[in-house]
């Protein structure tokens, strides 16, 4: 099994790459301040329970590393995901395999760094449960979405009924997980499960483009509002709220929104240190 990487060091050279451990099934680096996890089970990034758990690791060896702001999730393969293999869906491996895929989501929505996902084909089954759990979802002409466990005599396990509801509204989403059928990026875009549908060409591009800006901005701000938006989803309006002035008020205290203020009364850039 692969090690964890080591926190990032100081680096006088200027070059801002981190030594990243090689894994098997995903490559996984941090360059510029931004963690990329790229899916790579060729040929249709099957996903499997060492590969899961491959993913697992990476996400959370990214807790308390100040060097990264936010994550890019990708595919180096033709398909974003096919969805499980069969062998880990056999009833004698079930328990084993909602375990590493348990890990994986929830490392997903517990690390307070925005996480980014472009799709570039198929996300199928597990692959789609997977495109829910990040924050902002880009998507090519050619993705597809589906949830067709119902006809393989199961149904979705992996965070579908309770994620895809939240994402899209209970109705919108019964409708992918009792059908099974798959569904465009045009449609996935008018539901809301995709943020922008983005060319091909561009993809990636964009994706860096939203990453950047998110990287710019004031951390323990980017942090809070992550965590209220997650953390309010699992409680009431008025307890979310509750939540939401709470880190607004921890917010105000910091440098950052110090700082923040002047570089906007100054009209220039701030410069946040996450303080």
């Amino acid at each position: 099994m692969a090690t964890r990487p080591a926190q990032a060091e100081p680096d006088l050279t200027g070059d801002t790459r981190v030594p990243a451990p090689s894994y098997k099934y995903i490559q996984f680096d941090v360059v510029d301040s931004i963690a990329r996890l790229t899916l790579n089970h060729a040929p249709h990034n099957v996903l499997t329970v060492p590969m899961m758990k491959e993913m697992a690791e990476s996400i959370e060896s990214l807790n308390g590393r100040a060097d990264v702001k936010a994550i890019l999730l990708q595919s180096s393969q033709q398909a974003f995901s096919a969805g499980i293999s069969l062998e880990d869906s056999r009833p004698d491996r079930v328990f084993q395999t909602l375990d590493a895929f348990t890990r994986v989501f929830q490392a997903m929505v517990d690390i307070s760094k925005p996480v980014v996902v472009v799709v570039n084909g198929p996300a199928i089954g597990a692959g789609s449960e997977l495109v829910g759990f990040a924050d902002v979802v880009l998507a090519t002409p050619k993705a597809k979405f589906a949830q067709p466990e119902v006809k393989l005599g199961i149904m979705a396990g992996y965070g579908g009924t309770q994620r895809l509801p939240r994402l899209v509204g209970k109705g919108r989403a019964l409708l992918l997980i009792l059908s099974g059928e798959m569904i465009n990026a045009q449609e996935a875009y008018r539901i809301g499960l995709v943020n922008e549908i983005v060319p091909a060409a561009g993809l990636i591009t964009r994706a860096e483009a939203i990453l950047t800006k998110i990287a710019s901005n004031a951390p323990i701000a980017v942090k809070f509002a992550l965590e209220a938006a997650n953390k309010g989803l699992e409680t009431s309006q008025g307890e979310g709220l509750l939540l939401e002035a709470s880190y607004f008020g921890l917010c105000a205290a910091t440098e950052d929104k110090t700082e923040g203020t002047k570089a906007f009364l100054e009209k220039r850039a701030p410069r946040f240190h996450g303080r």
